[in-house]
């Protein structure tokens, strides 16, 4: 299991698009991908496996949790790990695109019970550094990654089995987003949903309507083919079913915020003003205050119970 890293975000492009096509060509693996849809928080997780080796990666999980009671339970987590019981899969990453704002990461439970290294984008630790002054989380949570296994970088490259696997830093929705490209298959998280429900908002702490655009650029200058397995669908209108999975070519003709032949400028304005009409997200306050610690819950109180902040009139 290695890593690797280049500096040059053009190379870690054309290295990214370099992967795809050699898997499209049949001279790499291709992953096979299952995805399971939690309906509460509208979140695609997805199973990634070799299929030679059975090596295989987890990416956004959930951890289900009741806002009304502040209890937690693992019924989608145990989902997964039944399907990756019944495969024989190895599981050797736990991989999360960004600190989620609308679901609870279960990456520590499917550690624990699957095993496998935990991985998040580098710029977490701006995340934490954000958020921890704002729930005033004080000395003892480190604010420097440490809650993880790796960091990524943006060209950083790894495995999976036999599959060959790269990051793209995509920042904008926050500023630590990142697409995992394994094989032929794109996880870009909430950088991009379907093409008929456009792009990611752009208003949390960190985010940037500008960098947003570049980012999705950025990614669907990668070949037509390839499969993208997105982090969320919503139903568009008009729509009965949720989808999550298209392709980069989809995007680029049909995307109803980002299709080719958008401007920056069209974007940043439509982006902002649409941002304006969105409530935040339901579980913004427990999502981010958990999975800026690696999906772990806020250490225990001197009465031995564990609790969510929420601070009032700050957002």
């Amino acid at each position: 299991m290695t890593v690797s890293a280049t500096s040059s975000k053009d190379t870690a492009l054309q290295q990214a698009s370099s992967l795809i096509e050699r898997a499209l060509a049949g001279e790499l693996s291709r992953p096979v991908v299952k995805s399971f849809f939690d309906e509460a928080t509208f979140t695609a997780s997805h199973v990634v496996h070799d299929p030679a080796t059975q090596y295989a990666a987890i990416i956004d999980s959930v951890l289900d949790y009741d806002a009304a009671s502040g209890r937690t339970t693992h019924e989608s987590a145990d989902e997964i790990i039944a399907y990756v019981r019944q495969e024989g899969l190895k599981i050797e990453w736990l991989l999360e695109t960004h600190a989620h704002a609308d679901h609870l990461s279960a990456a520590p439970y499917l550690q624990e019970k699957l095993g496998g290294k935990l991985a998040i984008g580098r710029e977490i630790i701006t995340v934490q550094q954000t958020f921890g002054k704002l729930f005033n989380a004080g000395t003892e949570f480190e604010r420097d990654g440490s809650q993880f296994d790796r960091l990524f970088d943006d060209g950083d490259t790894f495995e999976i089995g036999n599959l060959h696997a790269a990051v793209l830093h995509v920042p904008g929705h926050t500023p630590a987003d990142l697409a995992y490209i394994i094989g032929d298959a794109v996880f870009p998280g909430d950088t991009i949903f379907m093409p008929d429900f456009g792009t990611a908002r752009a208003d949390f702490p960190g985010g940037d309507a500008h960098r947003l655009y570049h980012s999705i650029r950025r990614l669907l200058s990668l070949p037509r083919e390839a499969r993208l397995f997105l982090c969320h669908d919503y139903k568009a209108d008009g729509r009965d079913e949720f989808v999550w999975e298209t392709t980069i070519g989809a995007e680029r003709d049909e995307n109803v915020h980002a299709h080719d032949g958008v401007s920056e400028d069209a974007f940043v304005t439509m982006r902002t003003e649409r941002d304006r009409t969105l409530d935040m997200p339901k579980l913004l306050m427990p999502s981010v205050q958990v999975n800026m610690r690696g999906g772990r819950l806020p250490e225990p109180e001197e009465n031995g119970t564990r609790y969510i902040k929420i601070p009032i009139n700050a957002v």
